[in-house]
């Protein structure tokens, strides 16, 4: 994508974050995602024990330098961060998430937003000891220009630690393949891949994974059989649980999940 193109895309996604105007496929795939999912997430706790992961995979932060991407008003672990790390910088292309995130932080003189794309040549900062792009790497189109930047970006022995939405497993291929021809924000949502996985495994050291949402993600259907709501719910956190472990060893089962974290190193030289 050219510089051009890649700034009218820009523009069109910072408008939509800022309006939040969908059309009706949008709103219908949102309410799916965000309502009925949403709602198993919330029985299964699967975002605690997402923020909990990446909480670990911080470690000590007091003596990191940390970029915060693609974080709008701030994700749900910015406040931690800049209030933990050595050094903070939330960058977004909306103005209006920045100015929203730079009131919050007005209280850590080592904390700072700006507005800026992560891969103009205006964003001139690097030696990040710690990238988080909480459901941004999807948001790239081309993969290698992201992973170079990144690795640009990264100081020596530098991490990234991700969550991003899978297209991998069947029924998310054949949902999403009807849904994007009329889908609002599709020049910038380009869910992971198993190509676009591999090439992040090729070109970072992968410490550490988990999907969620595999079989997990079926946990509603319970709903309409005739048992007790204990044996749903014991079934429900039996299958999230099996999601989360079996994610992080095998690439068949990861691909069968809807989410994946990654918590990624710089390769040395």
């Amino acid at each position: 994508m050219n510089p051009e193109e890649r700034a009218a895309v820009n523009k069109r996604q910072r408008e939509f974050y800022d309006s939040k105007h969908k059309n009706l496929p949008t709103r219908i795939w949102s309410f799916f995602r965000n309502g009925l999912l949403n709602k198993i997430k919330k029985q299964l706790q699967v975002e605690r024990d997402i923020y909990e992961l990446h909480k670990k995979w911080f470690g000590d932060l007091s003596n990191k330098k940390v970029l915060d991407l693609g974080c709008y008003k701030g994700n749900s672990l910015s406040f931690y961060l800049a209030s933990n790390s050595k050094s903070y910088l939330g960058i977004d292309l909306s103005a209006t998430g920045i100015t929203y995130l730079e009131k919050r932080l007005k209280n850590i003189p080592t904390a700072r937003a700006e507005v800026v794309d992560f891969l103009s040549k205006d964003f001139k900062e690097g030696d990040f000891d710690l990238i988080y792009a909480y459901g941004v790497l999807h948001h790239f189109k081309d993969v290698d220009e992201l992973i170079a930047q990144l690795d640009k970006k990264l100081a020596v022995g530098g991490v990234i630690i991700s969550y991003d939405p899978l297209q991998t497993s069947i029924p998310m291929k054949f949902f999403r393949m009807l849904y994007r021809p009329f889908q609002s924000d599709k020049d910038w949502e380009w869910p992971f891949s198993k190509k676009t996985f591999f090439k992040f495994q090729e070109n970072f050291e992968v410490k550490e994974r988990r999907g969620v949402l595999a079989k997990a993600k079926y946990a509603s259907l319970l709903n309409f059989m005739p048992v007790s709501e204990e044996y749903k719910e014991k079934k429900a956190k039996k299958w999230h649980r099996s999601d989360w472990e079996k994610s992080s060893q095998s690439d068949t089962y990861l691909f069968r999940c809807m989410h994946l974290s990654m918590l990624l190193q710089k390769k040395s030289l």
